[in-house]
Formats: C-alpha cells, structure tokens, sequence
C-alpha cells in the first residue's frame, strides 16, 4: 500500500491552495508559450488528420498524429488516445499536440481528443463525449492504419479522470465494443475522488451536485478495471493531488486493479506534461512499453 498524504479538509483556503495549479505554477502562462511552436512542428513533421469528427458537436473532434511513413514497420499502428486537462471547463488540443512526437516517433498513433466544456454541459456528458471518441477510434481504425486491438487512453489532470473513467467502461453496454476495447491507460496527475472539487473555488463554475460526485467518481467505481493502468503525479505537486493519485492505486489494487505508480522527481502539475513527452523519461518509456507490448 502507497503511503498517503495528508489531504487538507475539505472546503478550506488551504485545500482551495492545493487544488488551484495555476497559483501553485505561476510560470505554466511560459510553458504554454513555450509548447505553442513545438506543436505546429509536430504537425508540420508528421502526417496528421485534424478537426476529424466522432460527433455533432463542434468540439466533437480529434487530431490523429501518425508515424512518420517508412519510419515504423509496425503498421497498423497502435494508438494512444489523449484526453487534455483543464478542470473539465478550459483549454484545448491544440495545447498539447507536442506530447505526439515522441510517441509518433516510436511508431504509436497519437490522438488528441477535444470535448465540450462545463458550464455548457455536464460531466456525464464529457465521459460520454470520451468514450464516444475511442469508440469512433476503434470502429474507424482501418481508415487511418490504426490497430483496433491496441488502443490505449491517456490523459492530464481532467484528462486522467477521464483516462480513468473510460478505463472502467463497460463497452459491450455502452457501445456494443468488445470488453478489451480499451487495453490500457495513463492517467497523470488525475483527479478521482470529485468531492473535494465540489467543495472548491471550481464549485462556481462546475456546479456539481452530490449524484454527480457519487456517480462520476472514478475511485468508487465498481467493479475496478483489470488492464493496465500507469497512475502518475509530479513528485513536485501538491499533497492533494499526491493523495489523490496514491489513494486511486491502492483503492483499485484492492480489489484486483493492475495499477502502477510513478511519481516523476520534481516535475509539476505542468512539467510532468516535459516528462511525458521526453522519450528518455521513465514516464515515457512505461508508457511505450505498455503500448507496445513490451512491458
């Protein structure tokens, strides 16, 4: 069992604090800045397919980053779906599509999902819009050399509660998918237990209600998945996101999970996105050989 630190209690300045990452990383407006040029290389280097549709809505889209032709033998290619952060009600894909290039490089598929944003919907709707997404992903995989049976989720902060929130879906009921649609996951510095939020300066914004943080908290989830799943926070974060991850692994691998934990030394809530996206990182290369059948 990982050792858990303290959360701070519920609805006070300290857990408002250690929720709030844009004050914790004030230089996150710099790393963002930095990132912007990054991501147009990625699309500029590698063939992609932006703005593809899963649905009606107009954030119902994805931008699918393929390796390099010639580059991967390993055609079809497995595919790492990416699910971005932002508190479920901000940013974009568009921030993040520099996290590709490693992964593209090493012959997976990357592709970046976009979803519709609280206040203008829930947050049952955006794990539907997700699990849509990957269905799409898998029923359409033969169109872009995708490989259908190794299809994989990840995702940042919203984005890891998303990761986990698809990582224990039912396919064959939601979609008539087989029950191994999914083969895998990476959630990074994920939110899993929504009560908190709700008693936080986001409650404004997001509105939550007491059935929505029963049914839309993954660490409460039964029954827990079984495939793979890689839980990591920056070692640099907050003690709540720490718990919040620790707390996720040891509740699921109770009851049968196959969770593994890292805690990236030194990285934030922001720069744990840097470790992810350097193929030399621990990080990376678990996710690489998850993906990729060599772990």
């Amino acid at each position: 069992m990982l050792e858990l630190p303290t959360h701070p209690p519920l609805g006070t300045p300290e857990m408002d604090a250690q929720y709030n990452n844009r004050e914790l990383v004030p230089e996150h407006v710099g790393l963002y800045e930095k990132w912007a040029p990054m991501c147009a290389d990625v699309v500029a280097d590698f063939p992609c397919h932006q703005g593809v549709a899963y649905g009606s809505s107009p954030r119902e889209i994805m931008d699918i980053v393929l390796p390099p032709e010639g580059h991967s033998p390993d055609a079809p290619h497995p595919v790492l779906v990416y699910i971005h952060g932002g508190y479920w009600m901000s940013r974009s894909i568009t921030d993040q599509t520099f996290l590709a290039r490693a992964y593209a490089e090493a012959g997976i598929a990357f592709v970046l999902v976009e979803y519709d944003l609280i206040p203008g919907v829930r947050m049952a709707d955006i794990i539907r819009q997700c699990r849509q997404a990957t269905q799409w992903v898998h029923d359409h995989a033969g169109d872009y050399g995708l490989d259908a049976n190794r299809i994989f989720v990840g995702g940042h902060s919203a984005g890891g509660h998303l990761t986990a929130a698809l990582a224990a879906t039912d396919w064959p009921t939601f979609s008539g998918g087989p029950k191994d649609l999914m083969k895998g996951g990476i959630a990074l510095s994920g939110i899993y237990d929504l009560a908190p939020i709700q008693q936080s300066y986001m409650q404004e914004t997001l509105a939550l209600t007491d059935d929505e943080v029963a049914a839309d908290s993954p660490q409460f989830f039964d029954p827990t998945p079984t495939q793979p799943l890689i839980v990591a926070p920056g070692g640099g974060e907050s003690d709540a996101f720490k718990h919040q991850s620790r707390n996720l692994v040891n509740t699921w691998n109770a009851k049968g999970a196959d969770c593994r934990y890292l805690e990236p030394d030194g990285c934030n809530h922001f720069t744990i996105l840097s470790d992810f996206a350097n193929p030399e990182s621990e990080l990376a290369q678990a996710t690489m050989a998850m993906v990729l059948g060599k772990s």
